[in-house]
């Protein structure tokens, strides 16, 4: 496989996957925002919530669009870019995806339609049913795509079948109950909440800086600011289960996350600040907190974190064990009968991904020296350097939001969100989420390598039979249609959010509305 080919095959999938999470959090995020405010205007029977929820309806609809063409090109792209991938895992992988369009996919786009066309053909409780289906089947497209890419960081429930040379599910349970894509899904959905948050809070800081739409900019801040403090907790919290997932089925992940070169005497210390350097294997001006990766990862005071340096000596054992694994498969291939081979295979069926790491170096991986099985295990070391600080931006972006928010809600009460310089961080602080999100995908993905399933395929064997240059022209292409649909989005939500929350029968209620005024008790 020609190496220029797979980077170029991943290059174009990672701005496909990036381009489509632009989209992808602010729609999950403001699909529930968009559910409680209109559950207050159903409560309440207070007209403002009306136009308050079909404000960010408007806002919602415009993201929701791109969202959709960007996630179904990214799908076509497995057959398209990744044919051995969707070949050799498809029976898995595809079950999820299948299910997502089926199932939640179609419930969000059937439904989509009557939320925006339905507000005066509905009574208020069947139109806020509707809101909370396409809140539902947007989440539920999230938890399906979720479990597919769980699987591929913890490929459980399924086998080799040497027969068939493909992997096969042997329990769908296992699959779907996944607790890397369980943990996944709930973390996700949660960045995706804090993201609604606080785009829904820097629209309503510009309003109020400007002295427009008050009443609505303030009681959109106060339904934000409480579902944006909840979010945030919670994405704090399941990254620290997601941390202590990576201890049981991706370790190589995890000590480069941390630059952990060495495996130290348990609990091993957490780093706050270092430069990794991948030539000497070191961190220099490494800062550390005793105990905390230990607590994190291992939940208790004498688990052991280990070190890159111990885990690419595991690899190697895996590697050859990997080639016995291979060898078995072989004499299979000619005769299928061969109980001795098979008796082979099933004790050594667990490392035979290892041993297509070789295939990089060796055509047959058992001709392979020791040298090449070296060099392939060290293959196993994700980007270091750039794990660490993606990483630590990341986490570091988590805990400003969770004080963000929390002084957002002190604010709700105390100041009623009339303090400028607070506004003014509000609407600065917009882009924050998508960088904190965009990072925590590149970790994920950049962590998985060499790996397209953790520990079964190598990525370099994953890609299809494809040119360079059929290559570039679709990076192209896709860059300039989909740089132009974003370039008509940004302009769409901006004129969008400078008409205002404006409905014609609407304009004479929130007429006063500009200025400071204390919320009225309506």
């Amino acid at each position: 496989m020609d190496m220029a080919v797979v980077e170029l095959s991943r290059l174009q999938f990672a701005l496909t996957a990036m381009y489509h999470f632009l989209f992808v959090p602010l729609t999950l995020g403001l699909s529930f925002l968009l559910v409680i405010m209109e559950s207050i205007y159903v409560m309440t029977g207070r007209e403002i919530w009306r136009v308050i929820t079909r404000f960010w309806g408007k806002l919602f609809g415009i993201n929701f669009v791109l969202g959709v063409a960007t996630g179904i090109t990214m799908e076509f792209e497995f057959g398209t870019n990744w044919a051995y991938y969707s070949h050799y895992v498809g029976d898995i992988f595809g079950a999820p995806l299948a299910i997502e369009g089926l199932m939640a996919f179609f419930l969000e786009a059937t439904f989509v339609g009557l939320m925006f066309f339905g507000w005066d053909k509905l009574s208020k409780v069947a139109h806020l049913a509707v809101t909370f289906l396409v809140a539902l089947g947007s989440n539920l497209s999230a938890l399906w795509i979720l479990i597919a890419n769980g699987w591929m960081q913890n490929p459980v429930g399924a086998r080799f079948n040497p027969e068939t040379m493909r992997m096969e599910v042997t329990d769908f349970y296992s699959v779907l109950f996944n607790p890397v894509a369980q943990a996944k899904f709930v973390h996700t959905v949660s960045a995706g909440y804090v993201a609604a948050s606080v785009f829904v809070m820097g629209v309503s800081a510009y309003y109020l800086l400007k002295g427009k739409w008050t009443n609505v900019a303030r009681r959109s801040m106060m339904v934000a600011s409480a579902f944006g403090l909840a979010s945030s907790l919670s994405v704090v919290v399941l990254g620290d289960e997601s941390g202590y997932a990576l201890t049981d089925n991706q370790r190589m992940k995890l000590a480069a996350i941390e630059a952990m070169w060495h495996t130290e005497e348990a609990p091993a210390g957490l780093s706050i600040f270092g430069i990794p350097d991948m030539e000497a294997q070191e961190t220099r001006f490494e800062v550390k907190v005793p105990y905390v990766l230990g607590l994190i990862s291992t939940r208790s005071l004498t688990g052991e974190v280990m070190g890159i340096n111990e885990l690419v000596l595991k690899a190697d054992e895996r590697i050859r064990s990997g080639i016995v694994a291979y060898d078995a498969v072989e004499k299979l291939k000619v005769h299928r009968t061969d109980m001795a081979a098979r008796e082979q295979f099933e004790r050594h069926k667990a490392d035979l991904g290892y041993a297509m790491l070789l295939k990089r170096h060796v055509a047959d991986p058992r001709s392979a020296s020791d040298q090449q099985i070296l060099l392939a295990a060290k293959d196993t070391i994700p980007n270091v350097p750039v794990m660490f600080w993606l990483f630590r931006i990341m986490a570091g972006l988590g805990f400003f939001f969770i004080g963000f928010f929390a002084l957002a809600f002190y604010c709700a009460s105390a100041c009623k969100f009339s303090k400028p310089w607070f506004l003014k961080i509000a609407v600065a602080i917009i882009p924050l989420p998508w960088i904190a999100i965009e990072f925590g995908w590149m970790l994920a993905e950049i962590g998985r390598q060499p790996w397209a399933v953790e520990g079964v395929l190598p990525t370099f064997l994953a890609a299809s039979s494809l040119t360079v240059g059929q290559i570039w022209t679709t990076i192209i292409g896709f860059t300039l249609l989909y740089g132009t649909l974003a370039v008509i989005e940004v302009r769409l939500m901006i004129a969008t959010i400078r008409k205002g929350p404006v409905e014609h029968h609407e304009l004479e209620m929130l007429r006063g509305s500009a200025g400071y005024a204390p919320l009225p008790a309506e």
